[in-house]
């Protein structure tokens, strides 16, 4: 398959906000690709390179290449390319990887251009897959959606389903079975405001704590433990209480859902970083177990006793989950009646933000184990955090933020009337938001690239953030996680905007 092809289906699908379109954008561009470019085609449709990180950015990119004048390049030898500059490092890498990105846009058109610079840069956000995929797959093979979801369910991979429809049609669905040993995509959570709005749309439920945790599934299949993480990494082999764990419980082949969080001395949760830190650790794992042990928490069963559970009732499923798992390895729940049982609701979150947890989850107890989607049987309540800061700077963005800036640099006051940069974010705009910035920054600018526009720090911007942790990137040491925008203050002085002392004291241990 040509990239123009791609990228042309790319463009088209972040231009349209109606779903029916992108999915006949999507199976028309399933019907034309071989099965091997499918493990290409997908990942760039979602602004993901096969590859991982590369090394890539905005300085190996550098000047602008003049475009081909005719579309020749192909998905597979952009992978080839991409897998070469991947590989490039010692002496004189910096100059061999603009000498790669160099010769892979010589041979891209205009539009390619733009496609790959996207792609490189993280700014290819159609906000169209992965379950708009699946319904373009399906229709594109003739295959009923329900199957296709289920199977890319159970495979944990839409593009191995992918693979498989396309090269022997629906029958190869059947293949795909839940097997221990083998992850599946976790069920997610939708947010709510309050315990109220959750409990109010799901009814007699159960209220999870939600841990601050590294979400784990853990298969046994006798002696034989894996341990596999939200993107279905396999990570056994750093995680040797994980497995121990497991084996000491009196189930021989089982699935099981968690967290893996580590506690100080006072039984308290240290913090993300630090549990993230340990789980991806892969050097000197015994040292490691033994400056910060983690331990499993389960909150759901997806197979015990070589039992498929995924389709019984929350209630069915936990119940195995209690067979199976002591008390201690299982998060701390209560069930709530409904909506005049708010108040239950209510106290538990309290009692679980005292404990150190990040909130809860509302399940309903009827709904099946919905893997790989944001269902809405599962409602996550946390307390959000906003904060008043400054825009330092602002990136050019790509794709559908083409001629718009986009990622904003994001400064809080520091004690001597300067402003430290806490990290960047581009979630949370409205297409009237970019244009306002765009034009409001451009005002503001002191010195603008083709890349970055430097502004003077006047502009204060209300940006919600769920948590805070360690970075040596950022002057303060420390950065905002999941940080969005929420609306911009002009109502306010830079000097009003929020300082680093305070954002530090509200987020205590975060920095030794």
């Amino acid at each position: 398959m040509l990239l123009t092809r791609l990228a042309h289906v790319s463009r088209e699908v972040a231009a349209t906000s109606a779903r029916s379109r992108k999915i006949d954008l999507l199976a028309e561009l399933f019907r034309e690709a071989e099965a091997d470019d499918v493990p290409i085609v997908i990942p760039y449709l979602a602004g993901r390179l096969p590859q991982g990180r590369i090394g890539v950015g905005w300085k190996a990119l550098g000047a602008p290449v003049e475009p081909a004048a005719e579309p020749t390049l192909t998905v597979r030898e952009v992978d080839a390319a991409l897998t070469r500059l991947g590989a490039v490092s010692g002496a004189g890498s910096q100059a061999e990887r603009a000498r790669l990105v160099g010769a892979l846009m010589g041979t891209a058109t205009a539009e390619e251009q733009r496609f790959l610079v996207g792609l490189l840069t993280g700014e290819v956000r159609q906000g169209a897959l992965d379950a708009v995929a699946v319904e373009g797959l399906a229709r594109a093979t003739g295959a009923p959606a329900p199957d296709v979801r289920r199977a890319v369910m159970l495979a944990g991979s839409l593009q191995t389903v992918a693979e498989a429809l396309l090269a022997d049609g629906p029958e190869a669905l059947a293949a795909f079975r839940l097997t221990v040993g083998r992850p599946v995509q976790p069920m997610l959570a939708h947010s709510a405001s309050s315990v109220a709005e959750a409990v109010e749309k799901l009814g007699t439920c159960a209220v999870e704590e939600k841990l601050d945790g590294i979400r784990v599934q853990v298969h046994r299949d006798g002696d034989t433990v894996r341990v596999y993480t939200r993107t279905l990494d396999d990570i056994t082999d750093r995680l040797p209480e994980v497995t121990a764990a497991a084996r000491e419980l009196p189930g021989e082949r089982f699935i099981l859902d968690g967290e893996v969080i580590s506690f100080d001395g006072d039984g308290r949760p240290r913090s993300f970083q630090e549990t993230a830190g340990r789980v991806g650790s892969r050097t000197d794992v015994t040292a490691a177990a033994r400056e910060v042990p983690v331990a499993p928490v389960f909150f759901d069963a997806l197979s015990v006793d070589g039992r498929d559970l995924l389709d019984l009732p929350f209630t069915g499923r936990h119940e195995e989950l209690a067979r199976l798992v002591p008390e201690p390895m299982r998060v701390r729940r209560t069930l709530v009646s409904g909506p005049g049982d708010t108040a239950r609701a209510e106290v538990f979150l309290a009692e679980t933000l005292a404990r150190g947890h990040e909130g809860v989850v509302v399940k309903a107890l009827d709904a099946p184990y919905s893997a790989g989607r944001r269902g809405a049987s599962w409602l996550k309540v946390k307390p959000v955090h906003t904060l008043d800061l400054v825009v330092l700077a602002a990136e050019w963005g790509h794709g559908r933020r083409t001629g718009r800036l986009s990622n904003l640099h994001l400064g809080a006051r520091t004690a001597d009337g300067g402003f430290a940069m806490l990290g960047k974010t581009f979630k949370g705009m409205t297409d009237a938001m970019l244009a306002w910035q765009t034009e409001r920054l451009r005002e503001l600018a002191v010195e603008e690239s083709s890349q970055v526009v430097t502004v003077r720090p006047e502009l204060v911007v209300e940006i919600a953030y769920d948590g805070l942790q360690r970075s040596t990137r950022y002057p303060a040491g420390v950065t905002l996680r999941f940080a969005r925008v929420v609306r911009y203050r002009e109502d306010k002085r830079p000097e009003e905007a929020d300082t680093v002392e305070a954002l530090l004291a509200a987020h205590p241990g975060v920095l030794p």
